[in-house]
């Protein structure tokens, strides 16, 4: 992570094209992955460039400051003063390793500060340095031990201008400010990062979220697809398999038959039709016709009779539109899938529908039917219809059985809540 000056806490821009050069070299891998090579160190950016300067030139002024200091201090030789500068000039043009090994020179600027006046200010950028790029446990070895050398530092070097304990006090503070301050930096970059991998998280969680949601709708509409469709194909199955087994039928028989397999044949076009604009419109389920609610189970039932089949409507509900539509519209499913199943696999036999119940008490729904006379051809399914129904009725907070019954039929029975 790069290190100094006010410009550290920069906010990251929204839009990374055409700016990375605004960016940390340290955090561009995190916020823009495609800046650099896999597994190598990110270059540095224009940024990094303008603050290594700027420390490197603040390291050349403190030592300049310092190397006139040591000269004018009549308690250091000539010839170490001399060496006093060389050791300053050399570890200000290290100050440009410091973002490749923050541990190494700050390490080896702690004999150096105690040697070198003019490698003071190289001292300090590599202490703020090792506080930005690496954890506590490192800062508090260097910035402890460098702090414990003040004493013998101003011990072996008086300053002319201070007394020995306020010049002790005074940079032991300024010390302890710079291992603070880069601190704080590095504590801002990781809260800056911690929120970036937040916004990922979430960007995640959201298409996760929107999958699910599209994998609900889809599962939605094709148990739509079959409870409709599975209606209008079987009028039609068994109304084509009568004027197959039938040819010598009255005309008019043969007339409503061919009206009936028409009827059905119209409605499932049109429910499918539906169905195809839900799925490029994105509508919801009230877009298009009204879908059917309790009360247009009567209708229900007598295209059933038209079809043939024997049904038994036992309705204890005298206004059908106070049941909330959601609830209708789920009674009505399960009373068409089994009449469905009753028209596949029993055909002939009398089905009774039952619908009871009251606000408070909730809804039940039931279809019955006995044993079908002879032997039935075998009609394709795989049950599920009823295993759409059972998720119907799961949705809706209800619960449905099923199964044969002792007479040896079948019966299907739903209780839905109706608050």
């Amino acid at each position: 992570m790069s290190t100094v000056s006010g410009d550290e806490n920069v906010a990251v821009p929204q839009s990374l094209a055409g700016r990375r050069w605004l960016l940390p070299s340290a955090l561009l891998a995190e916020f823009d992955p495609d800046a650099g090579l896999p597994g190598r160190r990110p270059r540095r950016t224009g940024r990094d460039w303008v603050v290594d300067f700027s420390c490197f030139f603040l390291a050349v002024i403190v030592g300049l400051v310092g190397a006139d200091a040591v000269t004018d201090n009549p308690h250091v030789p000539h010839d170490l003063a001399v060496l006093d500068q060389v050791i300053g000039a050399l570890a200000c043009a290290a100050v440009w390793l410091r973002r490749r090994r923050p541990v190494g020179l700050a390490v080896a600027t702690i004999p150096v500060g105690v040697l070198s006046d003019t490698a003071g200010g190289a001292c300090m950028i590599a202490l703020f340095t090792l506080a930005v790029h690496r954890p506590f446990r490192y800062v508090a070895w260097v910035g402890g031990i460098t702090i414990a050398l003040i004493p013998v530092y101003f011990w072996l070097r008086p300053d002319p201008d201070l007394p020995y304990a306020v010049a002790v006090a005074l940079f032991g503070t300024l010390t302890a400010a710079l291992v603070g301050w880069g601190m704080l930096v590095r504590a801002k970059r990781q809260l800056m990062l911690s929120l970036r991998d937040r916004a990922r998280r979430a960007e995640t969680e959201a298409l996760l979220r929107a999958e699910q949601a599209q994998r609900l709708a889809r599962e939605a509409i094709a148990r739509e697809m079959h409870d409709v469709l599975a209606h209008r194909l079987t009028l039609l199955s068994v109304h084509a398999g009568a004027l197959e087994f039938r040819p010598d039928a009255p005309r008019e028989e043969v007339v409503r038959a061919a009206g009936v397999i028409r009827e059905s044949a119209h409605e499932a076009l049109q429910d499918l039709r539906e169905i195809i604009g839900v799925l490029r419109a994105g509508e919801s389920d009230d877009a298009g016709r009204p879908q059917p609610t309790l009360g247009a189970l009567d209708v229900l039932v007598a295209e059933s009779r038209e079809a043939g089949m024997k049904v038994t409507l036992d309705s204890r509900i005298t206004d059908p539109g106070t049941v909330p539509a959601s609830v209708g519209r789920t009674a009505y499913r399960i009373a068409q899938e089994g009449l469905t199943n009753a028209r596949k696999h029993a055909p002939g036999a009398e089905v009774t529908v039952s619908v009871t119940g009251a606000p408070g008490e909730g809804l039940t729904v039931s279809v019955r039917n006995p044993p079908p006379e002879g032997e039935v051809p075998h009609v394709p399914g795989s049950g599920q219809g009823l295993i759409g129904l059972t998720e119907r009725a799961t949705l809706t907070g209800g619960r449905l059985e099923h199964g044969p019954g002792p007479d040896g039929g079948f019966g299907l029975r739903a209780w839905l809540p109706w608050g």
